[in-house]
């Protein structure tokens, strides 16, 4: 599908399914480089970032785990730039070092506030890895530390995206048509 319809919108291709799975397997291979011997915990922002997440811990060849957060600041097409905290963590981090998979980094108002409750935990380390960044709307205090694709500030559903709750289901990301 090179066009598709959610709601009142419509979307075209914009990253295909084929070039998201290579940039995931190239990001499971830095992180392995990276950290190699440490035990990694992957904490995975839900709901976005569920592909992402499941897709690199396919692509990953040594052992690491992963639990699930949720927080929101999105409504249809808008952040609402505030964080809200909808299921904390419930495994232990002391120790341990951190990486949070997000789907798209745009404001970085969600990973501030991810970071900033973390550091309280004392986890040994934290990094960030994000399929998409876009930097011109990025106001955060740190650039997520691997990063998949770097995009316009467009708006962007498909592999875990929504758009008012449709589209995560679609294997390529789609933008909207302009």
């Amino acid at each position: 599908m090179n066009e598709i319809q959610l709601h009142d919108k419509h979307f075209e291709v914009y990253i295909p399914s084929i070039d998201i799975l290579e940039k995931v397997a190239a990001l499971a291979v830095s992180i392995e480089k990276d950290y190699q011997g440490k035990n990694i915990l992957f904490l995975s922002i839900l709901n976005g970032a569920f592909m992402f997440s499941s897709d690199l811990m396919k692509a990953m060849h040594s052992n690491v785990e992963i639990s699930f957060i949720k927080v929101s600041s999105y409504h249809g097409t808008n952040t609402s730039g505030r964080v809200d905290e909808l299921i904390g963590l419930n495994t232990p981090i002391k120790g341990r070092d951190i990486i949070i998979l997000e789907d798209i980094v745009d404001t970085g108002i969600t990973i501030d506030k991810v970071m900033t409750l973390l550091k309280a935990f004392q986890a040994n380390s934290i990094a960030v890895c994000s399929l998409l960044y876009k930097p011109s709307a990025f106001q955060g205090k740190e650039k997520p530390n691997y990063i998949g694709f770097e995009i316009p500030n467009d708006f962007v559903v498909g592999y875990g995206l929504d758009y008012d709750q449709l589209g995560r289901n679609l294997s390529s990301i789609y933008q909207l048509k302009k």
